[in-house]
């Protein structure tokens, strides 16, 4: 991938990462308005954003060139843990969930 490429990639992961922020803030909004009835939905729903978050984080850190520490790792290798991640996370979560 060209810096052009990495760098808008950069951009994405910052998007999605704000996204994943502002969703967490709904079930959160509606558990202190409604109340937590189906408390297993609503944890399912704030575990996923936060996990996605976290995961995007680590996507971000590992794609970001000027980090040493994953100079070596290509960034299609982090976008396949990210999804791979991603994919083990929210099967978790639709257990969770019954």
């Amino acid at each position: 991938m060209t810096n052009l490429d990495v760098a808008g990639l950069l951009d994405a992961v910052c998007a999605r990462l704000s996204a994943n922020c502002l969703s967490w803030l709904l079930p959160v909004a509606y558990m202190a308005i409604v109340g937590s009835f189906p408390f297993n939905s609503f944890l399912s729903g704030v575990l996923s954003c936060v996990g996605t978050a976290v995961l995007a984080v680590c996507l971000r850190i590992q794609v970001n060139k000027e980090n040493k520490e994953f100079k070596d790792l290509p960034p299609e290798r982090a976008f396949a843990d990210f999804v791979l991640c991603n994919l083990v996370l929210h099967l978790v979560i639709m257990n969770f969930l019954g």
